[in-house]
This record gives C-alpha cells, sequence and structure tokens, in this order.
C-alpha cells in the first residue's frame, strides 16, 4: 500500500478520535476530500492547498486555540518547506500537533529527487521534544496514529510504500522496538517499509547458515537505546535499513548509540550521499540504491565477511 493510501486510510481512525474528542481537526495540503472523515465532520476539515509553512502555522493556531489538530502533508515538502513553523510554532512552543506525511523516502519515485523524503528524519531528528514515528505496515500505521493521538506534544507519522507483514499485530507502544525474528550472527534493524525488506533479506540469509534478528524500529524518536545496547551485546553485529540518507537518520541514530558504548560493528543500508536522479519506476529505484532485499542481504555479508 503507498504511503497515500495509507494515509487514505487513516481518516477512519481520524473520524473514531473525532467522535471521541470534539477538538480533533484535519488540516491538509490539497489532498481533498479524506474519506469518511471530511464526510462525517466537513467543518473541522481545512484544506489550506499548497502552502505548507502556511499549513503548519494553522495547526499550530488551532492549537494554541485547544484543538487537536491532524496534519496531512506530503513528507518532503511538510518536513522541509514546514520545518521553522515545525520548529517554533509547534514543538517550542508546545503545540500538540500531529502530522501524517506520506510519501516518505523515493516512494514518489519517476517524479524526481524534488519529490524524494531523504532528509525528513535527520531534520526533525534535531528539534527538542519532536515524536518520529515509522511504521512497518498499513495496519501498524492506523495504530500508530491512535498512538499519536495520546501524546502530548508534536508527533510526526512518515508513511512511505507499506506491504502487510503476515501475522503481525503486535501493540504499537511507542519508544519500544519489536523484535519480528531472532538470530545470534547479527542484528538487522529496519524502519518502515524496509522491514519488509529485512524479513526477505532474512529468510535468504537463514538458508546460508546466517543466522539474523530482525528489528521493527518503528519508532525514531525517542529511539529505544535498550534494544541497541542489547542488539551490539547479543551479535556484536548491526545493519541499519531505511528509505533515508545514511547521514542523520536511522543509521546515524544508532551509530551514536553505537559509538557512546564503544562496541560493536555497524553497516548502513539507505541512500548515499546523493540525490536520487534516476527516472525510473518505484521499485527499480530500490534496487538501484541498494534498498531491497538483496542489498539488506549483502550488506549483512558484507558486515560478517561471508
Amino acid at each position: 500500500m503507498s504511503g497515500y493510501f495509507a494515509a487514505m486510510a487513516s481518516a477512519e481512525v481520524l473520524a473514531e478520535l473525532a467522535q471521541q474528542d470534539r477538538n480533533v481537526v484535519l488540516v491538509s495540503q490539497d489532498f481533498g476530500p479524506i474519506g469518511s472523515f471530511t464526510a462525517q465532520f466537513p467543518d473541522r476539515h481545512f484544506d489550506v492547498g499548497i502552502s505548507e509553512a502556511n499549513l503548519v502555522g494553522v495547526a499550530a493556531g488551532l492549537a494554541h486555540a485547544g484543538k487537536l489538530p491532524f496534519v496531512l502533508g506530503m513528507a518532503p515538502f511538510v518536513s522541509m518547506r514546514g520545518f521553522e513553523q515545525i520548529r517554533d510554532d509547534c514543538a517550542y512552543n508546545r503545540n500538540n500537533v500531529k502530522f501524517i506525511a506520506p510519501f516518505a523516502g523515493l516512494e514518489a519515485g519517476p517524479w524526481g529527487a524534488t519529490h524524494h523524503a531523504q532528509e525528513d528524519i535527520a531534520l526533525l531528528r534535531t528539534i527538542p521534544g519532536m515524536v518520529i514515528l515509522s511504521p512497518a505496515d498499513p495496519n501498524e500505521s492506523l495504530r500508530a496514529v491512535r498512538a499519536a493521538a495520546a501524546i502530548d506534544g508534536p508527533v510526526y507519522i512518515r508513511l512511505g510504500f507499506l506491504l502487510p507483514i503476515d501475522g503481525y499485530d503486535a501493540p504499537f507502544h511507542v519508544g519500544e522496538a519489536v523484535t519480528l525474528r531472532s538470530g545470534n550472527d547479527v542484528t538487522i534493524v529496519a524502519t518502515g517499509g524496509c522491514v519488509n525488506a529485512a524479513l526477505t533479506a532474512y529468510e535468504t540469509l537463514k538458508c546460508t547458515g546466517i543466522a539474523a534478528t530482525v528489528m521493527n524500529m518503528h519508532t525514531l524518536k525517542p529511539l529505544d537505546r535498550v534494544a541497541i545496547e542489547s542488539a551490539v551485546r547479543d551479535t556484536g553485529y548491526v545493519v541499519t535499513v531505511e528509505e533515508h540518507s545514511i547521514i542523520g537518520g536511522l543509521g546515524g541514530a544508532v551509530a551514536e548509540v553505537m559509538a557512546e558504548l564503544g562496541s560493536g560493528r555497524l553497516a548502513r543500508v539507505g541512500i548515499r550521499d546523493t540525490f536520487c536522479t534516476e527516472v525510473e519506476p518505484y521499485p527499480e529505484l530500490l534496487r538501484i540504491h541498494g534498498l531491497d532485499a538483496a542489498g539488506v542481504e549483502a550488506a549483512v555479508r558484507g558486515l560478517l565477511g561471508a
């Protein structure tokens, strides 16, 4: 499921929340009607058009007036064009704004580098008090929206292309990673849609005698430091996987923890220090930039020297 459709599916959750709390409102970026939310609460849906700084400012004002605003805006634009407003109007002023951000990573595909969100985690991680969620499949994205509503303060929910994970229904606890597979040789820490690639790589590695732990790091801030420390202690080798730049994202966050520990070895799978300028379909972009299961497997083997 594309991040866009995951965001549209969240309208059901938002409608439920709005039924329970008359302060829940939706502020969106030129997406038109948003499913059952708009159908049920047309007077609580504000579409401000393509004006991301204003989008965030309007939401912050609504929060300041006692409302609980959810912002729906494309990840590359709301995070970069609206960064100052997210920092100052939302985080600094402790306004309770929730961001639902589809088209994360390379999902916009051949629309080009201007529409890719490969910097948003790095940017928003630097903002004090900011919570960043990156669910791994469509159902978890809905649990993330519910979790965000219960947090006092700004929350960014990053939605890329998400495939269902069979049998995955773990409770969503902010700041607590979920271990999906267990092994003693290496730990693969993945986030968002990359969790599926990590699980596929796990199966291939298993067939050749490499036992991996696969961890879904659905919360990027606050990062589950305890889980990272356990991974370093138990396997010694860690591979991070993210549809984001390797600079400042999940790989950077894990590297910070490991550097402070002074132990373990790390490989980062992500977008290198480059723009993804190839005009290709989304799956091909993943392959080119080593973000598919084969790329994860290669990184694990490279780290282990296998």
